[in-house]
């Protein structure tokens, strides 16, 4: 939302408070013309639960206070809050869950807006709305409905290379999480697979449900979409789960962009950032620049034409890690640097699977001598590491604080007025029922 790298925001992970003072795309938006409405997970945390959104719909599933500081001090630290294997241990078909009961509310309450924006009873402003379901995530349960489209026969076990398990980055991200202490079975991994295929096509329902609303409505022709992930899941590959790696199956997720007047659908191969989704939408919509990005403006390449350098850059400062760990992406290369570490470098032209490390094969030194003084002048490895820390340290007296005596919860409390819902005396009958009433496209 911010456009900004987590070096440059401060915001260095999912316990990390907003800053108010940060502009988002909502805020850009908002001083464009545009109404701006969220509909659920967002990872606010903080006072300020809006952060430019002028209307929110629901909660988020998770907290918004500082119950997820990380610990970098103390590498024997492994919080009780984070991701465990059970996820795994307990994978396949449920009726109900958190997430599904959350995702249910978010859908419903977004395609119910949406009618409210086609009735157009006040507002007449464009509007920017975003949805954010929780699945595809952990825990690996879904509905039956979901689960019987595959079979544990048609899912293939990850691909798990011998050569990669030994690099610390991967250790620690395992005993994050806790692998080594409840490893996995076959089917355990199986099972856990095929949820999260099941939580896809549940997704891809729900993003069918707000669509035709959109087709119904009308409101297709004047409206752009944008359909991504804040990160992927690993599934056991290289025997990792979750996300909290820079490999291709926690980084490399979906963007899929859409205008009103797109002529001919494109595939694009070249590497972009979620930095860049903010900047592309207020350029769509003619908003003003911000003082400060990362992100870069994509519609040129919504157009077919050359853009730039085939290039993105990451940063990962949260759990699983005890220093800063970055990431260039540049054509065929991505180079991956956590100080203390064996330096990353893959061909992903000829190892997608990022299977074989070239870092310190003596053929490519000179490639990762580059890449590495590269990341040395862009990041003050140092600097940062003393910043998360502080911050680590300040949010962790705070929590403890706020968790003593009387609490006053920042978890957001969607607004309702019982007062004007459906039926009141406020209007005269014929009114209410005028206003309310949308009629199917091509009737009236």
């Amino acid at each position: 939302m911010t456009g900004l790298l987590p070096s440059h925001s401060g915001i260095f992970d999912n316990g990390c408070e907003w800053h108010s003072d940060i502009p988002t795309f909502g805020h850009r938006l908002r001083n464009a013309g545009y109404q701006t409405i969220l509909a659920g997970k967002m990872h606010f945390v903080g006072a300020d639960q809006l952060h430019g959104f002028e209307e929110r719909l629901t909660t988020d599933i998770y907290p918004s206070d500082f119950t997820w500081v990380p610990n970098w001090q103390d590498k024997t630290d492994r919080p009780d809050w984070f991701h465990s294997m059970d996820s795994v241990l307990n994978a396949g078909p449920v009726l109900r869950s958190n997430q599904i009961d959350f995702d249910e509310e978010v859908a419903y309450a977004a395609r119910r807006k949406l009618f409210d924006l086609a009735r157009k009873r006040e507002d007449t402003r464009p509007f920017c709305m975003v949805v954010s379901f929780t699945h595809p995530h952990d825990p690996f349960n879904i509905e039956p409905r979901w689960w019987d489209l595959y079979a544990d026969s048609e899912i293939s076990l990850p691909n798990v290379p011998a050569a990669v398990e030994a690099h610390p980055s991967e250790d620690r991200i395992r005993a994050a999480c806790g692998i080594e202490a409840q490893p996995p079975s076959n089917a355990d991994i199986l099972r856990a697979r095929r949820a999260y295929y099941g939580a896809i096509s549940y997704v891809d329902h729900q993003l069918g449900q707000l669509l035709a609303v959109l087709r119904e409505t009308g409101l297709d022709k004047t409206t752009a979409i944008v359909f991504t992930s804040d990160h992927g899941e690993m599934l056991g590959e290289h025997g990792q789960w979750y996300k909290m790696s820079f490999r291709e199956g926690a980084g490399r997720i979906p963007l899929i962009m859409s205008t009103p007047d797109d002529d001919q659908p494109l595939r694009i191969t070249q590497a972009v950032n979620l930095t860049d989704v903010g900047e592309t939408l207020c350029a769509l919509a003619g908003a003003a620049a911000a003082p400060q990005t990362d992100g870069r403006d994509l519609t040129p390449l919504l157009k077919g034409q050359e853009w730039g350098v085939d290039e993105v850059f990451g940063e990962y400062l949260g759990e699983g890690t005890f220093e800063p760990t970055v990431m260039i992406r540049r054509e065929k290369w991505k180079f991956i640097h956590t100080p203390g570490d064996p330096d990353q470098l893959y061909d992903l032209s000829e190892d997608r699977d990022e299977e074989r490390n070239l870092a310190q094969v003596p053929a490519y030194a000179a490639i990762a001598h580059a890449f590495r003084t590269e990341a040395l002048q862009r990041w003050d490895f140092g600097k940062l590491t003393e910043s998360v820390l502080l911050s680590q340290q300040r949010r962790a007296l705070v929590k403890r604080a706020l968790a003593t005596g009387r609490c006053t919860s920042w978890d957001y409390q969607p607004p309702a007025n019982a007062h004007r819902a459906y039926i009141r005396n406020h209007r005269p009958l014929e009114q209410l029922e005028a206003e309310a009433r949308l009629l199917p496209q091509g009737i009236g």
